[in-house]
């Protein structure tokens, strides 16, 4: 398969996803905000990255109406973050400010009815300040202390909304919170659901028990 990034930050890249479409032969392409997004028959799915803008700005215009179009599509489609938020909007959810911005570890519990192959209950890395709710026909992930919608899979998994950053490497999560104090800017009060960057750092194997975690998360998407 051919994959396109729609890169919407230069700190924020494709990170492990990356690595794992390299392993399983897939081949893959980014495009980066300000150019013209690509057509969805140059691709086979589409993986929609993070970022710090909000779902409706200007510059997204171009590609929330590709969201639309790949959702019609059939071809799989996978967003983390802000691409989460697109393709939320896109299906009529609500997205809007959350409670309390979550950056760092925290543990997630799967709901009840989520599809996902994933452990009842595992440790994720997040970091957002905006959440969304569940789309009409979409069953839920499961919810962290903060956030009771953390994704969701839409049309039997063909579709994959995330906020958790299950593709983060150490690398890539500090490029990505040394953008907070700007992300989650105007902040409206001290947030217990705020983690320091070196205690995000300071246990490396997080992040290798994350790698298991998206493994199992991206082949039951493309098996979707």
């Amino acid at each position: 398969m051919h994959i396109y990034f729609l890169q919407h930050h230069a700190s924020l890249g494709p990170a492990r996803l990356e690595d794992w479409l390299d392993g399983m032969g897939h081949s893959h392409n980014v495009c980066h905000l300000g150019e013209a997004p690509p057509r969805l028959a140059d691709c086979d799915a589409l993986i929609l990255l993070d970022g710090p803008q909000a779902e409706d700005a200007p510059e997204l215009a171009r590609e929330r109406k590709l969201v639309e179009r790949a959702l019609k599509s059939g071809k799989p489609v996978l967003g983390i973050g802000l691409g989460a938020r697109l393709i939320a909007r896109a299906l009529g959810a609500t997205v809007s400010r959350g409670t309390y911005p979550e950056v760092g570890w925290y543990p997630l519990t799967l709901a009840p009815e989520s599809p996902f192959d994933l452990p009842e209950h595992c440790e994720v890395l997040l970091w957002q300040s905006r959440i969304f709710g569940l789309p009409e026909d979409a069953l839920p992930l499961g919810g962290t202390p903060a956030g009771p919608i953390q994704g969701f899979a839409w049309d039997a998994g063909r579709v994959i909304a995330l906020q958790c950053h299950l593709e983060s490497t150490a690398q890539s999560a500090a490029a990505m919170l040394a953008l907070s104090p700007t992300a989650f800017a105007p902040a409206t009060a001290p947030s217990t659901y705020l983690q320091a960057p070196e205690a995000v750092l300071a246990e490396p194997r997080r992040f290798d028990r994350q790698a298991a975690l998206l493994d199992r998360l991206l082949a039951q998407w493309l098996r979707a």
